[in-house]
């Protein structure tokens, strides 16, 4: 071992305080997963890049097909989704471009950007209860009922509030079924998704069909990706949306623009207007 008393720190002790397989560098080189960058740059998207960084290997033609098409079909979903409207307020109060995509991503949580990281853990969850003694229907009702019972009755990844069908989710599913004709996937989970809208449908009497969350959480787990990375590349995608939203909004001005428009006002619950008790 090698020591280096350079400030009064051990070179080494620095050099083993964070462990990575993701970049090495030093002076003049610069190597992605063992790819110098000079290599990678002009020839890898940055789709295909995306992937390489995350999961550590290039995706095939087929699956980098997939991934872009996820990432393209959540980028924005206008300023009444409350990540968007955050970035637009957040430059009318000053800030800059970082400081509004900061706050917008903030929000993507359960909620608000969750739902496609919680269908993937449903989508895993039932496709490893079907074996040969419960088919897919009955994985399924299993599943769900398990789902109800831990989480509550909404199922995530289907129906939208805004959306009768959701204009993204029949085209992400129909490059799923191309993808799997050709075997870059294998088309489970894209059948597990469609037995729960079929049973879901049922229940309601009504279609409850897939959304964007439900549609990008099939790609997802069809490409064998872990639950928590659905919802950061949700994040990257809808990140796109916000820098656009933001520098709309730095185009055209505003000050101190909140949720409501100058004029309205909020309910009030609360006690009614009173004089204050003398002493």
């Amino acid at each position: 071992m090698t020591r280096d008393t350079v400030g009064g720190g051990d070179r080494q002790a620095a050099a083993e305080w964070w462990h990575t397989d993701i970049i090495d560098m030093e002076p003049n080189r610069i190597t992605f997963r063992g790819y110098p960058v000079e290599d990678l740059i002009g020839r890898v998207s940055f789709v295909e890049m995306i992937w390489f960084m995350v999961v550590g290997v290039m995706p095939t033609p087929g699956q980098a097909k997939l991934i872009e098409a996820a990432l393209v079909s959540g980028v924005d979903h206008g300023p009444q989704a409350p990540s968007i409207a955050i970035a637009r307020m957040s430059m009318t109060c000053g800030g800059s471009l970082n400081n509004a995509m900061a706050s917008a991503v903030n929000v993507l949580d359960d909620i608000h950007g969750g739902a496609g990281e919680q269908a993937i853990g449903l989508f895993r969850d039932i496709e490893q209860r079907t074996n040969e003694r419960v088919d897919i229907a009955g994985a399924c009702r299993e599943g769900l009922a398990a789902w109800r019972h831990a989480h509550g009755p909404i199922v995530p990844g289907f129906g939208h509030r805004f959306h009768q069908i959701d204009p993204r989710a029949p085209r992400l599913m129909g490059l799923v079924a191309e993808a799997a004709e050709t075997g870059d996937v294998s088309g489970r989970f894209a059948a597990v998704a469609k037995e729960i809208e079929t049973q879901l449908g049922e229940a309601k009497g009504r279609p409850i069909p897939l959304n964007i969350d439900g549609a990008t959480a099939v790609i997802f787990s069809e490409l064998g990706l872990p639950a928590p990375l659905g919802r950061g590349l949700f994040c990257l995608s809808r990140s796109v949306g916000i820098l656009a939203h933001a520098w709309e909004q730095q185009t055209q001005g505003g000050r101190n623009k909140g949720p409501l428009p100058k004029g309205w006002l909020w309910q009030y619950d609360g006690q009614s207007t009173r004089p204050y008790p003398s002493r």
